[in-house]
């Protein structure tokens, strides 16, 4: 066994130090029951395998699949490891790397959205300030009161990150964030 893999217990330190690390988008179609995502999840994390953002819902109800879309971190090495595993767990019907698919395709990266809710607190300026930055950046106000108000925005992450790090000297509260559902372009489906 490698002895910087058993040291600290993560596979990132398995491969080359000549390759770098990457941000991938996998989407994955599995039955809809119990145990699934546990053992999705189990995967990474008995493997020393970080998760960005994982989001799951039941995307075709007559049959009775869900559709769980990750971002993960890591060397393609790490990257094939965790396809192919992913691949052998029972209940997975398929794998599909949104990334590679969309470099296939001729596009920098999949289509990404995420959803959050962010709280801002504050009076005065700052609150006026806060409303005006929120419609310059298309958020909904789906909450408000004289003392806070609870804006909606969708958008790629960078999007998000962005109205997030305004927001904060402008009296932020509290952040939810959905994670990335993301889609190739195109005419063909998973």
């Amino acid at each position: 066994m490698n002895a910087q893999l058993q040291a600290t217990g993560s596979a990132y330190f398995i491969s080359k130090e000549t390759q770098r690390p990457e941000i991938h988008t996998l989407s994955v179609l599995v039955d809809n029951e119990p145990g699934v995502l546990a053992r999705v999840i189990g995967l990474f994390s008995g493997r020393g395998y970080n998760i960005e953002s994982l989001t799951v819902s039941e995307t075709e109800h007559e049959k009775h699949l869900s559709r769980i879309t990750i971002v993960t971190r890591g060397t393609q090495h790490v990257l094939d490891q965790i396809k192919h595993q992913l691949e052998r767990i029972v209940p997975v019907h398929r794998v599909i790397d949104l990334t590679v698919r969309a470099g296939e395709l001729g596009q920098d990266r999949p289509l990404e959205r995420e959803l959050a809710l962010v709280k801002v607190a504050g009076t005065g300026d700052a609150r006026v300030e806060a409303l005006r930055l929120a419609d310059a950046f298309r958020a909904s106000v789906i909450d408000a009161n004289t003392e806070h108000f609870i804006f909606e925005i969708t958008g790629k992450v960078s999007k998000i990150e962005q109205f997030i790090a305004i927001m904060k000297p402008l009296g932020l509260v509290e952040v939810c964030r959905t994670g990335v559902a993301a889609m190739n372009r195109g005419p063909q489906g998973m």
